[in-house]
Parts: structure tokens; sequence; C-alpha cells
């Protein structure tokens, strides 16, 4: 199956939301080995000035890889998700993660390269609350390899 060149400008809209738990904060702040008590304890985030537990900033990976999934299960979208490698993530934030927030990620195509019989896509997920406040922009790029790749 090759990649549908007509993804570049189409865009998902937010699915299920995500609320962000402070063990859900505890354990990834652990396996990214984050260290500021922020992530841990709540007192030390209050201090610092948050209402709750802060995420590390890569935590916005998680709900964007919620969005990008939509993409991945789109039968019309070509993608083998078996012939896919990860290749560049980055992140604008709005403003930080903290536990209590309640998560939204719409999804937007803004590139497809050809490249052989594979593709490059670029996707941004838009991440906001689910009243509206922008928490940030994720840019990713999948490389979908060909089948003789």
């Amino acid at each position: 199956m090759s990649i549908n060149p007509e993804l570049a400008g189409r865009s998902y809209p937010a699915g299920e939301s995500y609320q962000v738990g402070r063990e859900k904060i505890r354990e990834f702040a652990r396996a990214v080995k984050a260290t500021s008590p922020a992530h841990f304890e709540i007192a030390a985030a209050q201090k610092l000035g948050y209402a709750d537990l802060v995420a590390p900033p890569t935590f916005a990976i998680i709900v964007a890889q919620q969005a990008d999934a939509q993409l991945i299960r789109d039968p019309g979208a070509g993608i083998d998700f078996s012939r896919v490698v990860h290749a560049d993530q980055r992140f604008t934030h709005h403003r930080p993660i903290v536990a209590g927030d309640e998560l939204l990620a719409e999804l937007h195509v803004d590139n497809v390269r050809a490249m052989g019989d594979g593709a490059l896509i670029t996707t941004r997920a838009e991440i906001s609350t689910v009243e509206g406040e922008k928490v940030a922009t994720t840019l990713s790029s999948i490389l979908v390899r060909g089948e003789g790749q």
C-alpha cells in the first residue's frame, strides 16, 4: 500500500480527552529520569507557583501520540505502521501541563514528501484544555519506508 499524497492539509478532530493524573506524571518523570521535586511532590510544585504536580516538558508526547494514532488508523492514509520510523519530534509549550488538566489534541498533516516508494510525513498536534486554553504544539515527522526499503 502506498502513502496517500493527498494527506497534506488533512486535519483530524480531537478525539477522546486525556486526563492528566498525578501518578501518570510521576511515572513519566521516573521513565525519563526527570529529577525535579515538582514532578513528584505537590508542595514542591506549589512552592514554584503551580496548582499541582507539573509534568516534564516531553509529557505532551502522550497526548500527541493519541492524536497521531488517528492518522495511522486511517485506512485512506496508506500507512503500514510496521514500516514507520520516528524521525523527529519538537515541542512548543504555551504553558506547563499540570495534574488535573483535561487535554484534547487536534491533528494536522502539514506535509507529505515522497521519498522513493516511501514518504516523510510531518504532523502538528495542537493540544489544548477542554476549555480551549492552548497548552502545547507538537511537530512530528515519521518516515514510512517503502516496500523495497
